[in-house]
């Protein structure tokens, strides 16, 4: 069966995956040395990112979760949320569990796919712990994913409690860098589809220190995300 294609729209290609950025980073970290991290969607390296990760020697490689040994700072951005106000994000998230995760809502299957199982994980919580996660979703395709299509997507890939930002693209890509994703702007191929390269981690920031200790792959299940995010909400690593 062949593909359609809408134009302006990424290309859906069955099975495409994300390149697996954990992996490459556990690979390296085995091997006593530091590893950059960020990578783009199209199985390439983004070139991007400039932000270092170290992986502690005695990180279980067979675990979703990498636990960094150099923690990031949180990203120092102010954008867009879904209501069109001003958001920022280390003001907002100070002291609270939170996610991040970059990406974009034409993404055809690592976006909604993650969204979805950390939304899913999520509602395995008590409530009082879903009350205190926080999960941000930052557009890697701003002119396309305005603060109006955040807010009807986020709901149906992830839950209606998810924070969506927009904004100017070098802010996000600044930002993104900060915590050692690479992402790239958005360009259209020959077929004027437009593609978006992004860096598919999670990283998770403690409520105590504000520090992102935990880093996850795109591989990272329902299961994965169910078993370790009480622990990130008190505070401790995986």
């Amino acid at each position: 069966m062949s593909e359609e294609k809408t134009p302006g729209a990424a290309t859906a290609r069955p099975g495409r995956r994300t390149p697996l950025v954990i992996a490459a980073v556990a690979i390296v970290a085995a091997l006593g040395i530091t590893a950059a991290v960020g990578l783009g969607d199209d199985d390439k390296p983004s070139g991007s990112g400039s932000a270092v990760a170290e992986i502690s020697g005695g990180t279980d490689s067979t675990k979703a979760a990498t636990v960094l040994d150099r923690p990031f700072t949180k990203p120092a951005l102010v954008l867009t949320d879904t209501k069109g106000q001003k958001y920022d994000l280390r003001e907002r998230t100070k002291g609270k569990p939170t996610l991040i995760y970059f990406g974009y809502t034409h993404c055809p299957d690592v976006c909604p796919l993650t969204m979805s199982n950390i939304a899913i994980a999520k509602k395995k919580l008590p409530k009082a712990d879903q009350d205190k996660l926080q999960v941000v979703f930052v557009t890697t395709d701003p002119e396309r994913d305005t603060s109006a299509e955040l807010a009807k997507w986020l709901p149906a890939a992830g839950d209606p409690s998810f924070t969506g930002l927009t904004g100017d693209f070098s802010a996000i890509q600044a930002g993104a860098r900060q915590i050692g994703i690479g992402i790239d702007p958005p360009t259209k191929d020959k077929d004027g589809n437009v593609v978006s390269m992004h860096g598919a981690q999670v990283i998770a920031f403690s409520p105590t220190t504000d520090q992102g200790y935990v880093l996850y792959g795109e591989d990272a299940s329902v299961d994965d995300y169910a078993k370790d995010l009480p622990k990130i909400i008190k505070g401790e690593n995986p």
